[in-house]
């Protein structure tokens, strides 16, 4: 796993995954004034100019103009001086989100409107798809003139694998790689063969987290969420689970069960299955229940794997898990994962009974639905990180 991604996972709110990653680019950028310009000329943003001084600054604050409502903020904004005269960029960087505000008009006044500057440029680069073929180059009409270009960030994900032995460049592709930013505009032999399978591969997995499974899992526990399995879960973080949770009314402690790394960085990385018991950084009775975590992997460290025990802030658990590897020996997988997730529900049952000195109630299916779910779970990182 990534530095990055562990850095970002010990933030204990919603994952500011925008800045979080403007951050990490535009300091590997001050570092790598080099690697800066070649990508900007390979897109013919700037030409050959000697430039002095490269100055790179973010989350730089801009006060709206007349016909503005609020205040801007710009992501990346980079200053290229050579010495006479100055060249501004304004970067709008967007990893999940579109744009939807208009904010790319706003950024586009605000940097016409910017004294003694010769080149201003608006780039607007996106790891979705989002077609800006309404905004011209010069941009909106402006005068002085705006330059408008538009990229994508697996593009730079691929400028950027020509330094890969720069450690800062490894720990970013990574980074990239987890969040969906490598990816290309082509689909790949592996994506038609994903696309052909993907139907009869859900299949399987929902077969083997059946009502019969989820039956054992309700009478353990005391509840599974509507909505579980949830591909939603899969897209958001990397997994395919049923889940419940213990504590009133939140997700600050819960637990599930299914697959889990989903869409590995690594394409020879095999996923895992278990079952997980995970518990928020700001719940009252965390230390209670990181102290019976931290008893169990004392007594049973062969079976039981921990995740963050000893970092704070951060979502922390264990994980009673098998590498999907171990299955695949045997004749029918489907009967075989069943017998794990039965084992898996039985073995969590006993630690709770044996090192909790609490009862658990799991949320009943009637109760909460899984849209309610997905918000709140969300929240809670998808790896799992040994420590």
């Amino acid at each position: 796993m990534s530095l990055f991604t562990n850095l970002l996972n010990l933030h204990s709110g919603n994952k500011p995954r925008e800045d979080f990653f403007t951050e990490i680019v535009a300091y590997f950028l001050s570092l790598n004034n080099d690697i800066l310009l070649g990508w900007l000329k390979h897109h013919s943003i700037i030409s050959d100019d000697n430039y002095s001084s490269i100055k790179i600054s973010t989350q730089q604050e801009h006060k709206g103009l007349e016909s503005h409502t609020e205040n801007s903020r710009l992501d990346i904004v980079v200053e290229l001086s050579t010495g006479l005269t100055t060249d501004v960029i304004f970067f709008e960087s967007k990893i999940g989100a579109k744009d939807g505000n208009n904010s790319l008009k706003k950024y586009a006044e605000i940097l016409s409107k910017l004294p003694n500057v010769r080149h201003r440029i608006l780039i607007y680069i996106s790891r979705d798809y989002d077609p800006k073929k309404e905004i011209k180059t010069p941009a909106f009409n402006l005068e002085p003139t705006v330059s408008f270009y538009q990229l994508r960030w697996h593009q730079f994900y691929a400028r950027l694998q020509q330094y890969e032995t720069d450690i800062l460049a490894q720990e970013t592709l990574m980074f990239m790689r987890r969040n969906g930013m490598s990816t290309t505009n082509q689909f790949s032999s592996l994506d038609l063969l994903t696309m052909v399978n993907f139907n009869k591969t859900l299949h399987l997995m929902e077969s083997t987290l059946s009502e019969e499974v989820q039956q054992e899992f309700r009478v353990a526990f005391g509840g599974v969420i509507r909505g579980a399995a949830s591909r939603t879960q899969w897209k958001w973080d990397e997994r395919y689970i049923i889940y419940t949770h213990f504590s009133p009314s939140t997700w600050d402690f819960w637990c599930g069960l299914g697959y889990f790394g989903l869409n590995p960085s690594n394409l020879t990385d095999y996923l895992y299955l278990g079952i997980f018991l995970h518990v928020s950084p700001k719940f009252g009775q965390r230390p209670k229940i990181i102290e019976s975590m931290q008893k169990i992997i004392n007594d049973k460290p062969n079976l039981w794997t921990p995740s963050n025990l000893k970092v704070l802030p951060a979502w922390s658990g264990i994980f009673y898990r098998k590498s999907l590897q171990d299955f695949l020996s045997e004749e029918n997988h489907v009967s075989a994962i069943k017998l794990f997730f039965q084992e898996s529900i039985k073995e969590l049952k006993t630690v709770q009974e044996q090192y909790f000195d609490f009862p658990w109630k799991g949320v009943s299916i009637e109760t909460v639905t899984g849209t309610d779910k997905e918000e709140d779970l969300n929240t809670s990182p998808s790896s799992i990180a040994e420590v």
